[in-house]
């Protein structure tokens, strides 16, 4: 019956437009339900959780930073696994697994049960799920990936908008462990029914072609999906050079929110004024990200990469000038603009250099060194400004590495073998 149902969905909806869009709404809903896994949700507990366990804030962000850590380096055997039984399954059981974690992460009842249940959250939230949705919007776009990679990344913006006021209503009404029943079941009932229903893991798979292209005749072979293995990749140049990038990418932009707040008010500006940045880098964000997807798709995409490390260069080098509001509004926006390259950055670069045969394999250690840069991108900053009393020469200092690897980035090269 519900092969039947599926069946008769596709049809429906394949003969009004491509598929594809569907899947990349799937993806978006995904993205925005990987909210439980995410950063910007945990803040609104920390508080409450280390009040009624009577930790400290240092523990609880101990705990949070070594289960990030732990979590990444699970992802490459996500990886294979989305490889092996394709992102629709891997997507359901993530699903199951992250509404049953948030399930289990209400019932915390002290410090080593906290960091299992950070651990669990981030691997199937931040890491997992994000790998699936990904890995599925690149199997059904191509030539036009970046701009439907730039739609999907819009589900993570929608859930920095939406959850973290969600979670606090729920803190306030419920209390932070019934929040947390809450947001798991919301987690199912948002992403259980489109998974069963409409997703289907590679155009080919349905007699269709990526991007909505004409599928091939009856009576001709079904197009072969190409692209490299993760130990072929792991022999090229691109793949060092692609990974360089988005680790650097991954640890600044994770340090510059961790330490915003505390920069600008260590440069004299007010920590409320500072907080409320995040609302302007995030409107940029959601303007400019379908824009840069457009032109992932229309220029050389070494040459995007490289654009997109000199943003990140210029927002640590407007971070370390911030002394007023004006010059703090043009960080927040400049801020907002690398916020949505590092997004779309992602999950567009994998694919475009590595194929989609053995994708999940490829992203799943790709992302594991995001994860791991994030996971270390606030400690040297700390460091710095426990010796010097300022964030600037660490921003000023750092601010080099992005530039020197614009032009490496210059050099790349798609492997052979890849995918068209």
């Amino acid at each position: 019956m519900l092969a039947g149902l599926r069946a008769a969905l596709l049809h429906r909806i394949g003969g009004r437009f491509f598929y594809g869009w569907a899947m990349l709404g799937v993806a978006g809903l995904g993205i925005f339900a990987s909210g439980p896994g995410q950063s910007h949700l945990f803040g609104v507990f920390v508080g409450p959780i280390a009040a009624e366990l009577g930790l400290s804030g240092a523990a609880v962000a101990s705990a949070y930073g070594l289960a990030t850590l732990a979590a990444a380096l699970g992802l490459p055997s996500i990886g294979r696994r989305v490889d092996r039984l394709g992102p629709r399954r891997m997507l359901l059981a993530v699903t199951l697994g992250l509404g049953a974690a948030c399930l289990l992460f209400g019932a915390v009842a002290n410090l080593l049960w906290l960091g299992a249940g950070f651990a669990l959250l981030r691997i199937l939230g931040q890491g997992s799920m994000m790998l699936g949705c990904v890995n599925l919007v690149s199997q059904w776009f191509e030539r036009r990936r970046g701009f439907a990679m730039s739609l999907m990344a819009l589900g993570f913006s929608a859930s920095m908008a939406i959850h973290p006021p969600l979670a606090q209503w729920l803190i306030d009404t419920v209390g932070w462990r019934q929040a947390w029943l809450w947001l798991g079941a919301l987690t199912w009932l948002l992403l259980l029914p489109p998974l069963l229903l409409l997703v289907h893991d590679r155009p080919e798979q349905v007699g269709m072609r990526p991007d909505g292209a004409p599928a091939p005749e009856a009576s001709a072979a079904p197009p072969d999906v190409t692209g490299l293995t993760l130990a072929q990749a792991l022999r090229t140049p691109a793949f060092y050079i692609v990974a360089a990038g988005l680790f650097s990418i991954s640890m600044l932009v994770t340090a510059l929110h961790f330490f915003q707040v505390s920069i600008f008010a260590a440069q004299g500006l007010g920590r409320h004024v500072a907080s409320q940045l995040f609302t302007v880098s995030a409107l940029a964000m959601v303007i400019t990200m379908p824009f840069i997807g457009r032109m992932l798709d229309a220029f050389r995409t070494e040459r995007m990469f490289a654009a997109g490390l000199l943003v990140m260069a210029g927002s640590l080098a407007l971070a370390a000038r911030v002394d007023d509001l004006a010059t703090a509004l043009v960080y927040a926006v400049v801020f907002g603009v690398n916020n949505a390259v590092s997004l779309t950055f992602f999950g567009y670069l994998w694919p475009r250099y590595f194929g989609r045969r053995h994708l999940g394999s490829i992203q799943g250690l790709g992302q594991m060194v995001g994860v791991v840069g994030a996971s270390l991108g606030p400690l040297p900053f700390g460091f710095a400004y426990d010796f010097t009393g300022s964030y600037t020469a660490s921003l000023q200092g750092f601010a080099a590495l992005p530039v020197g690897l614009a032009v490496l980035v210059l050099f790349l090269r798609a492997p052979r073998g890849r995918a068209a």
